[in-house]
């Protein structure tokens, strides 16, 4: 929307700036936290009125939650997608369609995420919306994503998959590509959900994800940069590093509230959005399987999952203590904030390994 404004720049030299990528995307860091700011307390105290007893908590989950996580409100989320809304609707290039995909799947899976949580409140359950309508929904909205990033797509690039650590090489992957991209963002969606279990452990993983994809669209869509690092350009790319700095500005906004004591859960509505979001972008700007590097975090909580599942149906024996496994250390007796701070720690390292890779050819 501002981004037009340029036009006015021979009028008034103040507009030039509105050309530059680099400060369209500090803006919007800007931008999302004061919406956070603003009007964070405001729907917090909503939250906190309509649902009553706050978020139900799994009775199936450790024990100490049903003390110290008991009232506090769920469906925080709803502030990130108000911040990342307006901060991308304000400051990046809305003819660009890839600014329109993103926010088809960030905003769809939110709506998922939401009524999941509505579910959960009104019944007084930790039972949502059912888990196979869920992913059929998921699948769907990807879907439509997937599709519309191939039509976008320049040729060269269509149904390609890059892999890290090797100069240009792209895989064409043909028909099988719209399928692997649904599976990055529902993979990704779904693995933030699973990780988001204790105070501020999945922000803070998916504001430095968020970062560090905000670099590689910034890189992969500028010609010099690209042709610098060796990599595939990307036509168009460049201006998701708006909404990329959107999220990390509402993701700090959302820590604000969400800081231990959490004041707010993000819920579904934030974790399945913010994950759909990551997918999304890894898979316009090619980088999919940096993302799985980038998330390793997420991808660790995932496999504990289905390696706890797997072994108990197979042997009748658990692997871990609890899964997802944050739950694991809980029940090894390591403090909320130990757990938190270390795997904050872990997110840190992935995310520079991931980085790296831009180099490493």
């Amino acid at each position: 929307m501002l981004f037009s404004l340029y036009q006015f720049a021979d009028e008034f030299a103040v507009f030039n700036l509105f050309r530059y990528l680099t400060f369209r995307a500090g803006a919007a860091i800007v931008t999302a936290m004061i919406v956070c700011f603003v009007f964070g307390p405001a729907i917090i105290r909503w939250l906190k009125v309509k649902q009553g007893k706050g978020q139900p908590i799994r009775t199936d989950g450790p024990q100490s939650h049903l003390i110290t996580k008991q009232g506090t409100p769920t469906m925080g989320g709803v502030m990130m997608l108000l911040a990342i809304g307006i901060a991308t609707l304000l400051w990046a290039d809305l003819s660009n369609r890839y600014v329109w995909v993103v926010l088809l799947v960030t905003l769809g899976y939110g709506l998922i995420g939401f009524a999941d949580d509505y579910m959960k409140v009104t019944r007084r359950s930790s039972g949502g919306v059912k888990g196979k309508l869920k992913l059929v929904a998921e699948i769907a909205i990807a879907g439509l994503a997937a599709y519309w990033i191939t039509d976008i797509s320049t040729p060269n690039l269509t149904n390609m998959l890059a892999v890290p650590f090797f100069k240009d090489v792209l895989l064409n992957l043909g028909i099988l590509y719209i399928p692997f991209a649904v599976f990055v963002m529902v993979g990704a969606s779904n693995a933030v959900n699973l990780t988001d279990g204790l105070d501020g452990l999945a922000i803070v993983p998916v504001i430095i994800a968020a970062g560090v994809f905000t670099a590689i669209a910034y890189l992969i869509g500028n010609t010099v940069f690209a042709n610098y690092l060796q990599v595939h350009y990307v036509a168009g790319a460049g201006e998701l590093a708006v909404f990329g700095a959107a999220i990390v500005g509402a993701g700090l906004g959302f820590l604000w509230f969400n800081a231990p004591p959490a004041m707010v859960f993000m819920g579904d509505t934030g974790s399945l959005a913010m994950g759909g979001a990551l997918g999304s972008v890894a898979v316009i700007t090619k980088h999919e399987i940096v993302l799985g590097i980038v998330g390793g975090l997420f991808v660790l909580e995932t496999l504990s999952v289905i390696v706890q599942v797997a072994s108990f149906k197979l042997t009748g024996k658990r692997v871990f203590r609890m899964a997802p496994l944050h739950h694991h250390y809980e029940e090894k007796g390591w403090a909320e904030s130990t757990i938190v701070i270390r795997f904050w720690i872990i997110a840190f390292i992935l995310a520079i390994a991931g980085l790296a890779t831009l180099k490493l050819r």
